[in-house]
């Protein structure tokens, strides 16, 4: 009986800490490592919601970038890092989900050793050609590069990534050789594609789109079951005959797997405040973004569906890092 009650109060202590524990966090600054440079994608999100955030937490949250091999180093860095709740990762499918398939030798592993927190913001891509390039739709397209095997090649923003293993698929499935050239980011990946180094890319249309208005770029396909509002006269790949390219590139937030759950609730619940304000969603639905927002557990089913999804792609093209 005297054991029971140790044990009752031994609990109740527990609870008490955690409660006190997350009261009182933080007491100095929050950091926020990002995967890729500034003027990436996940950089833009993750500048949206720190300061408003700090707002809220009474304390600097900082932005660190921590590019290199497709997300790997940042999230490798952030899951060694004390669970201390002062170190979180903003990155995207690559690090957190595809790369535990992709890469044979992985020094962490994007389940066990990172906790989700949220998932912030997703967006559909669309498949682009630069001007040069001659095809001018997506059926064009196919013809061309079956024609031109290995003189092709197409930009993406790292092995593992969203813009990777779509069209590591759409090769596999249309039978294309393409040559893969991953970039440390998007905007180097745009910026190569605009000086003729590549021909093609899967990227998110805000990104490309005053390049399309340009006449440099030529969108062929829309990665989402339904066409996109920025690209109304631009197909979808299920009205293409291709509904298993439906893909979305995707960035969340995590922390070391050890950080204590009422620090990753309290993060959350301070990411989906500052993901709701109508200037948050004004910054990131121009980019191109739909606002997640997502709890830690449905996060981690996210996370879970697609490391699955894109596992099978993973294997069944042979998709290797590059």
């Amino acid at each position: 009986m005297l054991k029971i009650k140790m044990l009752v109060v031994f609990l109740a202590a527990l609870a008490t800490a955690g409660g006190a524990l997350a009261q009182a966090w933080p007491t100095r600054p929050v950091k926020l490592v990002v995967s890729f440079p500034p003027g990436t994608t996940p950089d833009t999100v993750a500048r949206v919601v720190a300061p408003r955030m700090q707002e809220s937490l009474g304390q600097p949250v900082v932005v660190e970038n921590r590019a290199g091999a497709g997300g790997n180093i940042a999230a490798d860095a952030v899951a060694k890092s004390p669970a201390d709740g002062y170190t979180f990762l903003v990155s995207t499918n690559a690090a957190v989900a595809t790369n535990k398939v992709l890469y044979a030798n992985l020094p962490y592993d994007p389940e066990r050793d990172l906790a989700t927190v949220s998932l912030l913001a997703t967006a559909a891509q669309a498949l682009v050609v630069r001007n040069g390039v001659p095809v001018k739709d997506f059926k064009a397209f196919l013809e061309y590069a079956r024609k031109n095997p290995g003189r092709m090649s197409y930009g993406t923003t790292g092995s593992g990534s969203a813009s990777h293993l779509t069209m590591e698929l759409l090769k596999a499935d249309a039978k294309l050789f393409i040559v893969h050239i991953p970039y440390r980011g998007f905007p180097q990946a745009v910026t190569d594609m605009l000086a003729g180094n590549v021909e093609t890319m899967f990227a998110i249309i805000p990104g490309v789109l005053p390049h399309i208005k340009a006449g440099k770029m030529t969108p062929l396909a829309v990665t989402a079951l339904k066409r996109s509002d920025l690209l109304p006269d631009v197909p979808s790949v299920k009205e293409l005959g291709y509904p298993q390219l439906e893909s979305l590139a995707w960035i969340g937030l995590l922390a070391p797997a050890k950080t204590p759950p009422e620090i990753v609730e309290r993060l959350y619940a301070e990411a989906r405040k500052a993901l709701a304000q109508p200037e948050s969603k004004k910054i990131l639905t121009n980019a191109g973004f739909d606002v997640a927002g997502t709890s830690p557990s449905e996060f981690r089913a996210w996370q879970q569906s697609e490391i699955a999804k894109w596992g099978k792609v993973i294997r069944a093209t042979g998709a290797k890092p590059d």
